[in-house]
């Protein structure tokens, strides 16, 4: 079996929102889907729509409110706390108090796991932990103050940190969504590029639907309605369901090249 083939999430009629004092708030009521090795995957739909919600339940940071998950074909509530944070890097947009930070201590925390809070780091942590920061281009920047770091630089610290954990799977809730274009793509080819040589599930959340036709391997779509679609960029696209997104007057995307194009209407 190939990296790619193997599956690490199933989500089976998953009912995803949150626990209220008189009731449930559904997002999303039946969600099935899978994550696999070896791909990199973009988590795409509406602001509101449930995304934040689907990862943090994925990362369980919060309860389903139905039906099921599996990580490796076991179910996620029989994982203990450090058997999933051995399985699972989660990075959010959850700002942590890292200011008086450098960078090796951050990343170093990506070894808790494994150590524990107090525990002291041995030559082979010290190891992944550099490591880590080479396989993101911040090996130099190690004895930097987190402070010091552009948001772009911080990026690929907190990936590095999720990287020191050794985990087969890695969430990220919105990791581009404050960054300048290059920076964009190159996290998002960082992630590509860490999926597939490294044997990783990545799953990310984002907002710029260009960025993810061009770097998916696969697409998560949320849509208004709950329900997700599943496939590469081309199998959704031949199947209709990109359409929503350029409903747009003057936007026409073709589906072939899933380049998109806008043409100002003249009133004649």
């Amino acid at each position: 079996m190939q990296a790619n083939e193997i599956t690490t999430f199933s989500l089976i009629n998953l009912t995803t929102g949150y626990h209220l004092r008189n009731h449930d708030k559904v997002l999303s009521p039946s969600l099935t889907a899978d994550l696999r090795r070896g791909e990199l995957t973009c988590l795409l739909g509406s602001n509101g729509v449930g995304k934040s919600t689907l990862l943090r339940t994925m990362a369980r940071f919060q309860p389903a409110l139905g039906g099921e998950i599996l990580l490796f074909e076991k179910p996620l509530s029989d994982y203990s706390s450090d058997e999933l944070a051995q399985q699972i890097g989660v990075v959010l947009t959850d700002k942590l108090p890292t200011a008086s930070l450098r960078v090796e201590e951050l990343v170093a925390m990506g070894r808790m796991p494994f150590t524990g809070f107090w525990g002291a780091l041995n030559k082979i942590d010290l190891e992944i932990v550099e490591d880590s920061l080479a396989a993101v281009g911040m090996r130099a920047f190690g004895h930097r103050r987190m402070t010091t770091l552009s948001d772009g630089e911080m990026q690929k610290i907190m990936i590095a940190k999720a990287l020191a954990q050794q985990t087969p799977v890695i969430l990220l809730d919105e990791p581009v969504a404050f960054l300048d274009f290059p920076s964009k793509v190159e996290i998002l080819g960082l992630l590509q590029e860490l999926a597939r040589e490294k044997h990783k599930a990545i799953l990310l959340s984002i907002h710029d639907l260009e960025l993810a036709l061009q770097t998916a391997d696969r697409l998560w779509l949320l849509n208004d309605d709950g329900n997700l679609e599943q496939g590469s960029p081309h199998e959704l696209a031949e199947k209709g369901c990109l359409d929503f997104f350029f409903k747009s007057k003057g936007l026409t995307f073709n589906r072939q090249s899933l380049q998109y194009t806008y043409v100002k209407s003249v009133d004649k």
